[in-house]
């Protein structure tokens, strides 16, 4: 069976025999891909350890946001496109296998690759010599091929791939419909099943080696990380001057195109962007300035905001309240969320730090946002999630980064809310 052949076949709907198997398939990374194949006509193998997002997935709800995701699970259940297994032994046997498991850092932010292999040696008994393997997540540089390698050295011949996801979090399902696929395999057979594979969802394919691949998913989130940090750091600056970056940022982006590219400040985070770029700064032997500076900038600005409140408030006799949890606006992740960086220090110097988010579920400490606000002293924008635009913050001080609330007719000419 060749991988052009999968959509004729996809009226067979059993674990073995499905016409490709996402491990990790209930995950952010795999669920857009999961529905994105289902939708084009094939049957798909959910693989994943985790039980309650299976279980959710299989009664026909998310388990966490994805965007035009849910009526694309109606109808992948409806045509009974989807199986869902928690066993490794249940991957498909003739299909293509894509492994959703990337390289995590560890506690002094170098790659573990270790990860990786173990994945790979649990699925290895239950893959056929020929089959294709499909790494998708971020990967350090070298890793596809390493992976290759080990496998050759297993006696083992499997068609390795590598085709990075590229996504925004939550809108992964509209993104695989209109953002090129990049392809990669350890050998033209490989890359060439791969692409024919990604062109049944993806309008665009590129093809490049495996270590080109891995380097062109880490350049991306580095770029993308020390933008957000460039901003960052011209807004401490303009801040340390008493100046409103804002309205500078405003005048610089104002009909000139060379300008309009510069994100507004606000705290970078997620599961991805430092990650990325620590791997890379760990390929670099620690000699990837820009990225190390990056991290400063980015990891530091929640630090700078609490020094700033300590100077202008006693802290200790108020009330913080902390407005959004999760990492990026109209999402429900709280992954690598620097709100949390924010509550973890705060704790050591207000009275008491309250916490509401919208859109998460999963922190138990939440309240709701308008006891927040109104118990709180002092509230600080983390998120910002398009609902605080317009909510009603009983003209408590605002500490807003991103400028959203700034220009709104309510905050206007008020003098509550400070210009830090």
């Amino acid at each position: 069976m060749t991988v052009a052949e999968l959509p004729k076949i996809a009226s067979r709907t059993g674990a073995r025999t499905a016409d490709l198997t996402v491990v990790g398939g209930a995950g952010h990374v795999g669920i857009p891909l999961v529905l994105s194949f289902a939708a084009k006509g094939l049957s798909v193998n959910v693989n994943d350890l985790n039980l309650d997002n299976l279980a959710a997935l299989k009664s026909g709800r998310l388990p966490f946001i994805e965007y035009g995701a849910e009526q694309l699970l109606t109808g992948a259940l409806r045509d009974k496109r989807l199986t869902f297994t928690s066993n490794p032994g249940e991957i498909s046997g003739s299909g293509p296998v894509i492994v959703t498991i990337g390289t995590p850092v560890d506690e002094f932010l170098n790659p573990e690759r270790q990860v990786i292999q173990d994945c790979i040696d649990v699925l290895l008994p239950h893959l056929r010599d020929g089959q294709l393997l499909v790494l998708r997540s971020t990967l350090y540089p070298g890793t596809t091929d390493w992976i290759n390698a080990y496998l050759t050295r297993q006696g083992r011949s499997l068609k390795v791939a590598f085709c990075p996801e590229r996504i925004v979090q939550g809108h992964g399902v509209d993104e695989l419909a209109r953002m090129p696929q990049i392809v990669s395999g350890t050998t033209a057979e490989a890359a060439e099943e791969a692409a024919a594979l990604f062109r049944i969802i993806a309008p665009e394919i590129v093809v490049l080696d495996p270590i080109e691949a891995e380097f062109a998913k880490l350049f991306g989130n580095a770029y993308r990380y020390i933008e957000f940090a460039i901003t960052n750091q011209f807004y401490l600056i303009a801040k340390s001057a008493g100046l409103d970056y804002q309205r500078i940022l405003q005048a610089m982006k104002h009909n000139y195109p060379r300008a309009r590219n510069i994100p507004s400040p606000g705290y970078a985070a997620g599961p991805c962007l430092m990650k990325d770029t620590m791997q890379l700064t760990a390929f670099a032997r620690n000699e990837f300035s820009l990225g190390n500076a990056a991290m400063l900038v980015n990891e530091g600005l929640p630090l700078h905001i609490v020094d700033d409140l300590r100077r202008r408030y006693d802290l200790g006799r108020m009330t913080v309240g902390l407005l959004g949890m999760a990492f990026k606006s109209e999402i429900d992740d709280i992954r690598a969320s620097l709100s949390y960086k924010f509550k973890k220090v705060l704790n050591g110097y207000a009275r008491e730090v309250l916490t509401t988010d919208p859109f998460v579920t999963a922190d138990p400490d939440l309240l709701p946002f308008d006891e927040v606000v109104a118990r709180s002293d002092i509230l600080i924008l983390c998120t910002p999630h398009g609902f605080y635009r317009t909510a009603d913050l009983m003209g408590k001080p605002v500490i807003d980064v991103w400028g959203m609330l700034q220009n709104t007719p309510e905050f206007a000419d008020s003098t509550l809310v400070p210009s830090i």
